[in-house]
């Protein structure tokens, strides 16, 4: 799979850079994974554009997860940083609509309950 450029993912693996993160691209996911990182992301990991920010939470399922959050930041632009925001106020963790679509038990949300 081709990497995605945009202009938010360019800046992402800027601000990996500065977190000392090592970066990869991993091809099946089609995803910059950015691990090794100390901070700068929530949770377990968070997406950015097509860039990945983690510690060491790589596994196959997570980056199949992580890609859907990456093809939503495709879909709504910029925007999906707010919509995500407000998203995770009204509903948070397996919640979350946008959770929902990623897969909750890719995503690490095991015997969690959603709204659905």
């Amino acid at each position: 799979m081709e990497p995605r450029r945009s202009v938010v993912t360019r800046l992402a693996l800027r601000y990996a850079a500065l977190w000392r993160a090592h970066i990869g691209f991993d091809d099946e996911s089609g995803l910059f994974v950015a691990s090794g990182m100390r901070g700068g992301f929530a949770r377990g990991g968070t997406t950015i554009g097509s860039v990945y920010l983690t510690r060491a939470n790589v596994s196959r399922a997570v980056l199949r997860h992580e890609a859907v959050h990456a093809d939503q930041w495709t879909r709504y632009g910029v925007s999906f940083a707010v919509r995500y925001l407000v998203e995770e106020i009204r509903h948070p963790g397996p919640a979350n609509k946008y959770e929902i679509e990623a897969g909750l038990e890719d995503g690490g949300y095991r015997g969690k309950r959603s709204r659905f």
